[in-house]
């Protein structure tokens, strides 16, 4: 594979560029100079709204992809970061890897493959301290982000610390705020939709552990979430503000951030080398990838696997009820104007503006920043934009897409029990089922994106041929979320609750404020924090 030390790669347009001249650049245009890896995961979100995206994509040959399996996962993840030109020094690219993917996973793979039939392999993501897929990003980003500031710092371009500000669905809030708790110069805040997560997934967050950690529900749903976030983040006399005020500057760790994207570009790289390893495929054999799909950044990650050589064929985006990314796929209008918000017993899924299919159009429309920035402007005044006829059809030879409805989603979830005694949690289900429909001839890798204890009470559902929605037994409604695991484990015969779920019960319950989702509101909940941290 080629690193930072082998100077030349081919890019995208055929050219060979040494490494260390991969920078950033932005979907929109707006960006005048060019960034390093370090600035662009510091500032997360480019000035002008866009998305920063590397100038040139490395490509790989089929035996440096195949020989990563030689490696353990950290040194796997550091070879593709600096193949990317990530501007530091190899030795602490190396070192941190190690320490993202260590001891803190329960299985010293990283992230197993379990394969179903000979065709239909899971990639298990969820193996890290949260039981979920961002672990897999929120292990890496945060370290990355405290070596760039660091980096930055010492070449006097920095001297200020740094407020991570998270809007999640369930899963990235406390991934995040397990990755950035107690570094220092930065403090973190999570929102999450007030209502719309599992009982794990709030014990979770609301459990949180860590001296610069905050965490506030919202009156809405994700989206609400997603959209003040965005909000605070173009308010520039706000910014300047926290700035002159407590010397804190804002910055993402959802999948806005190359820096969270980028750790998952590695496992599919790494997961088509592990394939090959385990004689499950053929060397250069086509393999179709499936993910369950909400923000679209999971999916991205596969295609710039394909984009660097990996033989992915066909990506299927699998939908919940909240269907906007298969309505997309299949006729290139992306409409939010009139859609109801669906709770489904995905909810991580449970999206309707999907921040990352800005970078996949911005790729698949040749890199026009100018058809971005329109097509962006359209979906926040009207709520809808429509592709060009080019790049639907370029969307249509990478992508499929179907969508599976909450009743469907909880069948499979007993039919894989009953099949092959796997236990899906209800993403990896929809994605399942999706991969089913769609499947041609190519073995498929669907990503699994979560344990199924983190969603225990629509496993119990599944089990028991329920309804979604149904009302649980009076006796199993009464339980915690811990103790309905416990009772699932014990019907179904997966006694694997991660520990870190499991212990959920017996932790204090630290945060509890719940606030409107204005971008006021957020302002003022984000100063009363901040002005606590001052006061310690």
């Amino acid at each position: 594979m080629r690193t930072v030390n082998n100077p030349p790669f081919r890019n995208a347009e055929g050219g060979a560029k040494p490494m260390q001249e991969n920078r950033y650049i932005d979907t929109r245009g707006c960006v005048d100079q060019p960034v390093e890896f370090t600035e662009a995961v510091i500032n997360g979100l480019a000035d002008g709204g866009g998305l920063y995206v590397p100038q040139h994509i490395p490509e790989l040959t089929l035996d440096e992809i195949c020989e990563l399996a030689q490696l353990p996962y950290a040194q796997r993840a550091a070879r593709i970061y600096k193949a990317f030109g990530v501007d530091l020094p190899a030795q602490v690219i190396d070192e941190l890897m190690a320490q993202a993917y260590g001891d803190n996973f329960d299985d010293e793979r990283i992230c197993p493959i379990t394969s179903l039939d000979a065709d239909t392999h899971v990639l298990e993501l969820w193996h890290g301290p949260t039981s979920a897929f961002k672990d897999m990003a929120l292990q890496c980003l945060p370290r990355f982000f405290s070596a760039s500031a660091a980096q930055l710092r010492e070449q006097g371009k920095l001297d200020h610390d740094f407020l991570i500000l998270v809007a999640t669905s369930g899963d990235t809030g406390k991934a995040a705020l397990e990755g950035f708790r107690d570094l220092p110069h930065v403090s973190i805040s999570v929102m999450y939709p007030d209502g719309g997560v599992s009982d794990i997934q709030y014990r979770q967050m609301a459990t949180q552990r860590g001296s610069n950690v905050n965490v506030w529900g919202v009156r809405g749903n994700f989206d609400d979430c997603q959209t003040g976030a965005k909000n605070v983040f173009g308010d520039a006399a706000f910014a300047e503000k926290l700035l002159s005020e407590h010397g804190v500057s804002l910055s993402s760790a959802n999948s806005i951030n190359w820096g969270r994207l980028l750790p998952q570009v590695v496992y599919y790289v790494s997961a088509y080398s592990q394939l090959v390893a385990d004689g499950k495929l053929t060397a250069g054999a086509p393999l179709d990838v499936c993910v369950p799909t909400g923000n679209f950044g999971n999916i991205l990650a596969a295609y710039y696997a394909k984009r660097m050589g990996v033989p992915i064929d066909m990506l299927y985006c699998a939908s919940n009820e909240n269907r906007v990314l298969t309505d997309f796929i299949n006729t290139g209008t992306y409409d939010v104007s009139d859609r109801p918000f669906v709770l489904t017993p995905s909810p991580s899924m449970d999206i309707l503006v999907s921040s990352n299919l800005e970078r996949q159009l911005f790729e698949l429309t040749g890199r026009n920043p100018e058809a971005i920035a329109d097509w962006m402007a359209d979906l926040k005044q009207q709520r809808c934009f429509r592709v060009d006829e080019d790049t639907f059809k370029a969307v249509r030879e990478h992508f499929a897409a179907d969508s599976v409805d909450n009743a469907e989603c909880l069948r499979t979830i007993k039919e894989v029990l009953d099949k092959h005694d796997y236990l899906l949690d209800p993403h990896t289900a929809v994605a399942y089922r999706a991969a089913q429909n769609l499947r041609g001839e190519n073995p498929v890798l669907i990503a699994s994106t979560a344990h199924w204890a983190k969603f225990g009470n629509n496993v119990y559902r599944a089990l028991h041929d329920m309804q979604p929605g149904q009302p649980l037994p009076e006796n199993v409604a009464a339980l915690s979320g811990c103790g309905l695991n416990d009772l699932v484990a014990d019907e179904s015969g997966h006694h694997d609750v991660p520990r870190g779920l499991a212990e959920l019960d017996g932790l204090p319950i630290k945060f509890t404020e719940v606030i409107d989702g204005t971008t006021e509101d957020i302002e003022s909940a984000t100063e009363r924090f901040l002005a606590a941290l001052d006061n310690e």
